[in-house]
Parts: C-alpha cells; structure tokens; sequence
C-alpha cells in the first residue's frame, strides 16, 4: 500500500468514526450539539488540510498534536496515550517490563548504563555504571537518543539481546537474556539503629501493599520497636495501594480515602479490609515537597487518624483522582475523574485549574479559603494546600560550587575513575573519601570547566543593570565595581570552604559503584536532618504524644 493510499485509508476510516458518532447523536440539548458540530469542523478541516495544503502532511502527527494541546488546556494529568506509548504507560502503572533491568541516560558522548538494577540481567552480566552503549545487536546506536536505545533493549521475556561498550578504553561484548522486569516500590529497609526500622516507598506500582508489609514483617523479626516510614518523592500512582499501606497502620473497617466526581460510577469509599500488622508501634512518615498523590493519602490518612507524626515539608498538593478510559485502535486516555478526600474530609489539592484556564495562569487555592477540619484527636488541619507536616524541616540547600560539579558530570566522572583504581570500600554507612582522595579530586579538576554565578554575584549583577539606567549612575559606578570584585568568587577557595558539601556528595556517587541504589539511599540516610527529627521524636516519648494530641495546636 503506497503513501497516498495509506493516507486516504485513514482519512476515510476518521470520517467513518466520527460520522457514526454524529449519527447517534440526538441532539437534545446544546451540550451534544456544540460536541458535534466541533468534531465535524475538526474532521473537515483534516481532510481539506489533506487536500489542499502545499506539502504533504501527517494526519496521525497533525491529529495527536491537536489532542494534546486541547488536554494541556484541562489539566496536567488528562493526557492521550496511543498505542505505541501503551508499554510505557503499562511500565508506570505496574513498574513491570521485560528487558535488561537497568536505566541508561546519556552523558554527553552517548548513552551510558546510569543504574542497574540489583539481581537482573543487567547486573548479573556484569554491565557497570558508565559503561557507554555503543552496539545493540546489530543497531548501532551512537548518536540515537534514550528513548530509541531504551526501546531496543526491551522486548519479550526470555529473548536474547546483545551489547557491546565502551568501558574505558576497552571495547566489550555482553550477551544477555531479556527478563520480566519488576521495579521495587521499597528500595531500600533495614535497621538505623537497634530500636529504630526505616522503610523507603518510592513508588504505588502493583505490590507497593505487600513489599511494604513483609518489610515491616522482617524489621519486626530484627527486633525494631519504632518504624521511620519515607514517602519524600514519591510521586505517587495506584489508589488502592495506598490503601494496603494505611491498612498495615490501622484496623479493619476504618475509611482511608473517598473519591468525589461529576458522575456516579465514580464516586466509592475506600475502607482497610485486613487486620493491621501493627496498629500500635511509634511511626513517623518523612514527607516533602515531591510527595504527591498517593504519597499524600497515606500520609494524610496516618494524620487524620493521629497515628503518625509527620516530618519534613509540606507535600506537593494533588488531590486528584485519574481514571483509565480504552480509546478506538488500542489508544487511551488518563483522564481526571473525581477529587479525592481523607478520613477528615479534607481535600488536598493546591491547584484549583478550572480558575487558572479562566486566568491564563497557575491558581493556588488562597489562604483565606483554606477550611478547616479536624483528626481523631481534635487537631485542626486545613484542605487545599498539600499535607502539613507535623514538625517542619528545612530542606538541605545546596552550593552552586556543588549543582556545577554535578552537572557538568565531574562527580560522577571522578567516581568512576575512583571505582577502577580501588577494589572494594566500606559500607555504605561508614564508607568517606579520605582527606587524600578529597586533594586528588581537587588536582583531577584542574583545566576542567566548572565555573558558576553565585548567588551574591547575581544580586550585584542585577543591582548594576538596575543602576545603570539612573543618571547618577556615574558616579557610583566605582563603587559597584569594587563591590564586584569583592563578591566575585573563587572556585579554589569554594573548593576548600564547602569541602565536606562536596565530600558527602562525592562519597555517595562513589558508593553507587560498588552498592547500587541500595547503598545511595543508605549513605543519604547519614546525617539526613529529617531522619534525625523524627529520632528525636522517639527519644522523646512525651513529645510524641503530645504531638497527636489536641492539646498542641
């Protein structure tokens, strides 16, 4: 079949579509008419664009780019997904694919093995972090973007597929066997101190429920008598999973969230179905700005029910409930259904977007507007906003000496070197460069870019731009000029004053080499200021009641 007839083919099959879908209209009320008549338009003007225009055009492209800009218009979570995306999308939902089970990025000469995951194909071939992709199969694929190489590596489980990279100098051929891949919800648990268990929730794919319930199960046999539960950027995902997870917390036939929307089907009321595994042990939930969805219904459902003290900041703010609708030609579309709403009755969505497509801009529900509720226990917390977390943390700020080490990849280039000149390190909770390591990354960055605008410099350099539209400019130009040479950095000196900034940073980039993503998040875990709050939290019994009681707010 050539082009044109291909084109004709889907041009005909769209009118087919929309006419039998303008047939059963009834046109009763205006609503239906005006959808009708803007799908006709829509299906018209294609058609004459096909005919007409002076260059060939794609329908598909033309269409897909018409679908997205109209769903832009709604909301951020409403988006088409066509059939060639429905892997992907499956990906996100379930955390499962079958390929090579390691994530790849590129890093300025091509895309490198960024992370393989622990105990799959990847790792058990024996790919590293750095290791650059240059061959798969029989694709040459130096100079092709991520998502292409990353499409090539996926493919049916039990398929083999070959590799050949760059490692160094060294050019290396790799033959792996493609598996089921599942992403872990939970990273990373285990024990921060002899009392104290730690459970990282990175995600609500398939299983989130049971991975953190048989974490919790095995901290219990290691002895712990207090649980650190972290959802901090956790972007959140399946409902129902949430749900799992405040059941392991609290006891059967209590309601963890409701979803409210325009039409009935949509409309439930989520309840814990199962005997908790602990409804009494000292829990505290570390939040953030990037806790969001799912992330905010367990944790707003554990501080609705006073049963969790909540650390950190205040999350991102989405109350939002996404439903999954089958599109003709295996096509989908995530659209927003309902609002959800925790036990309280609060509902913690910060962005109100049928006020912002009014306005042309991002509208947060006011302050003034923010209503009250109230938990088991009589605390006051409010809707609209996010979950506020019970003690506030401030986040940990980073240098632009360090932003400019990491993004022009030297950190992550020194580690790599460090790796293939030194077998083996300590834990990753021991484990620091050394003072003479530290003064070898120094002398290694010499001759290398990494230069950056601190914050001082851009405030002096906007204060110049502002004065020299003043008359008087002149006769203060020297004294701005001096005050720019006093503020003006000196990478050298930054490299001696935030040492132990980049020191840490420097040490978990190495660890990753040797422990993978279980070893980063422990090594982040030492001296995590919202890890050391919530332990003072348990070493102070009576500040943690008193903290879920009424009587503190």
């Amino acid at each position: 079949m050539n082009k044109t007839t291909k084109k004709a083919g889907i041009i005909a099959l769209l009118g087919i579509v929309l006419l039998s879908g303008l047939l059963a209209f009834t046109f009763k009320n205006d609503r239906l008419f005006a959808i009708a008549k803007n799908i006709d338009i829509f299906a018209t003007m294609i058609r004459e664009l096909d005919s007409y225009y002076v260059d060939e055009i794609d329908p598909d492209q033309l269409v897909a780019i018409g679908i997205n800009a109209m769903l832009e218009e709604l909301d951020p979570y409403t988006e088409y997904i066509p059939e060639e995306n429905s892997d992907d999308f499956r990906m996100l939902t379930t955390g499962e694919y079958a390929g090579i089970g390691a994530v790849i990025g590129n890093r300025g000469e091509g895309n490198m093995v960024i992370m393989p995951y622990t105990g799959f194909p990847a790792q058990n071939a024996g790919l590293k972090i750095a290791d650059y992709i240059i061959q798969v199969d029989t694709t040459i694929v130096t100079g092709m973007g991520t998502a292409e190489v990353s499409s090539l590596l996926k493919g049916p489980a039990n398929t083999e597929v070959s590799l050949r990279v760059k490692r160094n100098t060294d050019t290396l051929d790799f033959k792996l066997v493609r598996k089921k891949i599942a992403i872990k919800n939970v990273p990373y648990y285990g024990k921060i101190d002899s009392k104290t268990g730690y459970i990282k929730l990175s995600d609500f794919t398939t299983n989130a429920g049971n991975e953190v319930r048989n974490a919790l199960v095995d901290l219990k046999t290691q002895g712990i008598e207090r649980l650190v539960l972290d959802v901090r950027d956790n972007p959140g995902g399946l409902l129902n999973e949430a749900v799992e997870i405040v059941n392991i917390f609290i006891p059967k036939g209590r309601e963890v969230v409701k979803t409210i929307g325009k039409l009935e089907n949509v409309n439930f009321t989520y309840k814990t179905t199962k005997t908790p595994i602990d409804k009494d042990i000292p829990l505290v939930v570390l939040i953030n700005e990037r806790s969001a969805s799912a992330s905010e219904i367990v944790a707003g459902a554990l501080q609705d029910y006073d049963r969790a003290v909540l650390v950190g900041r205040k999350s991102f703010g989405k109350g939002l409930v996404q439903t999954t609708i089958p599109l003709n030609y295996n096509a989908q579309m995530k659209i927003t259904t309902a609002k959800y709403y925790i036990p309280s009755g609060r509902c913690i969505q910060a962005i109100d977007y049928m006020q912002s497509r009014e306005n042309g801009e991002l509208t947060s529900v006011p302050d003034s507007l923010r209503k009250e509720f109230k938990t088991k226990n009589g605390r006051i917390v409010l809707d609209g906003a996010g979950i506020e977390p019970d003690e506030k943390v401030e986040p940990i700020s980073y240098k632009p000496i360090s932003y400019s080490l990491v993004a022009r990849n030297h950190i992550f280039d020194f580690a790599t070197e460090y790796f293939y000149k030194h077998s083996e390190i300590a834990d990753p909770t021991s484990f620091s460069i050394s003072e003479e390591d530290y003064n070898d990354f120094v002398n290694w960055l010499k001759g290398k870019e990494y230069d950056y605008t601190t914050y001082l410099e851009k405030s002096v350099e906007d204060m110049k731009k502002n004065a020299e539209k003043v008359d008087y400019y002149p006769e203060i130009k020297d004294q701005i000029e001096a005050l720019e040479k006093r503020v003006n950095h000196s990478k050298e000196q930054d490299l001696i004053t935030y040492k132990g900034e980049i020191k840490k940073i420097l040490s978990e980039e190495i660890i990753s080499r040797y422990y993978f993503q279980e070893g980063m998040i422990a090594a982040g875990l030492v001296k995590d200021p919202d890890l050391l709050a919530a332990k003072e939290y348990f070493n102070q019994p009576e500040k943690f009641k008193l903290t879920l009681t009424a009587s503190t707010k």
